[in-house]
C-alpha cells in the first residue's frame, strides 16, 4: 500500500493528537522534527480531509494549550493505527 507523503503527514500528525498527553505545537515538533510552520499547515489542513481537531485552552495566554481530536471523520482509527509502520515508513521515520 503506498500512501502520498502530504496524506501520510496529515493522518500521522492525528495519529500523535490522539496518543500523545496534551500535544501541542512543541510537544508535536519535538516529535516529529518538522518546521513549526508544517505543524501549523498540517493541522489547519486536517479539517478538509474530514478529522476534527479542538484546541483546549489551558493558561493565561491566547496559545496555552493542546489540541484534541473529537472525530476521525471518515477514517477508521483502528485502520490507521494499524498502518502506523507504512505512515511512519513513508515520511522517512526509522524504527
Amino acid at each position: 500500500m503506498e500512501l502520498s507523503p502530504v496524506f501520510a503527514r496529515r493522518l500521522y500528525l492525528a495519529l500523535l493528537v490522539e496518543s500523545l498527553d496534551r500535544p501541542n505545537v512543541p510537544k508535536l515538533i519535538e516529535k516529529t522534527g518538522w518546521p513549526r510552520r508544517t505543524i501549523q499547515d498540517v493541522l489547519k489542513a486536517l479539517p478538509g480531509i474530514g478529522i476534527e481537531l479542538m484546541f483546549v485552552q489551558d493558561g493565561r495566554r491566547h496559545n496555552d494549550g493542546y489540541y484534541q481530536l473529537s472525530d476521525w471523520g471518515p477514517f477508521d482509527s483502528q485502520w490507521v493505527v494499524e498502518r502506523r509502520c507504512v505512515i511512519e515508513s513513508t515520511l522517512g521515520f526509522t524504527a
